[in-house]
């Protein structure tokens, strides 16, 4: 399983993904599942990916490819909006599926797949977008500041409880990876390394990532204060009056 999110402020993006891709008792596998599409000074596109590996690896290959064919054809490095971009991997996700599926579905195997997309190109407004299996896609809007795919119910009550769009980056970066140790927690299926990437508005270049493995102090301190937290706002709390 996998776990990502990513959430739409004021003040840029941030992304994060996990790392695992198989678990079991003698059976545990890691692949990055965040990819970066960047032309310094002109658009960053910034890709996470759950469900299917081999049709996600597909599917970032078929774009990959259409950026290195330089035959004016419609790609990622030469779309003129974001909403083009998450038009162009919906297609690409819809096509890899339609020719794998059917020889999946003989064995059973789930052909499914999610990708959050966001980033900025020019001088549009930085945008987030949420493409489906099925190739369509929805939009993050103030309402909706954030988006998770994979094993997304442990670490959604931080985010709901946090996130909106004027949280600065700082905090916004706390709460995603708060989230992360949260479904890291509860689930074995989503597991380090995690990938961290924040895009500052109108930066357009990539200028703060980091990955963070089980040795990481931030994280282990991070880990051990939210804990220690909740322990003291859960004694805090008034008993419950009978009478």
């Amino acid at each position: 399983m996998t776990y990502c999110a990513a959430t739409m402020l004021d003040a840029g993006i941030v992304f994060a993904s996990d790392s695992r891709t198989n678990a079991g008792i003698d059976n545990v596998s890691t692949f990055k599942k965040m990819r970066v599409f960047e032309n310094p000074g002109e658009r960053v596109i910034v890709t996470l990916c759950s469900g299917n590996l081999a049709v996600t690896q597909a599917t970032l290959n078929h774009l990959e490819q259409q950026v290195l064919r330089k035959d004016g054809s419609p790609n990622l490095m030469n779309s003129n909006s974001m909403f083009d971009v998450a038009y162009q991997i919906g297609e690409a996700l819809r096509s890899v599926r339609e020719h794998d599926a059917p020889f999946l579905m003989q064995n059973n195997v789930d052909s499914s797949a999610n990708f959050i997309i966001g980033g900025q190109i020019g001088e549009e407004r930085p945008r987030l977008f949420m493409v489906y299996s099925e190739g369509n896609f929805i939009e993050a809007m103030n309402e909706t500041p954030y988006f998770q795919i994979g094993e997304v119910k442990y670490g959604k009550p931080i985010l709901d409880r946090v996130i909106r769009s004027d949280t600065n980056m700082d905090d916004a970066t706390k709460c995603v990876l708060v989230s992360f140790d949260s479904t890291m927690r509860s689930n074995l299926s989503v597991g380090m390394p995690i990938d961290l990437l924040c895009y500052e508005k109108n930066s357009l270049r990539v200028t703060k990532t980091r990955r963070f493995d089980e040795r990481d102090d931030y994280m282990r301190s991070l880990r051990d204060q939210w804990g220690d937290g909740l322990r003291r706002a859960f004694v805090q709390l008034p008993n419950f009056d009978w009478q």
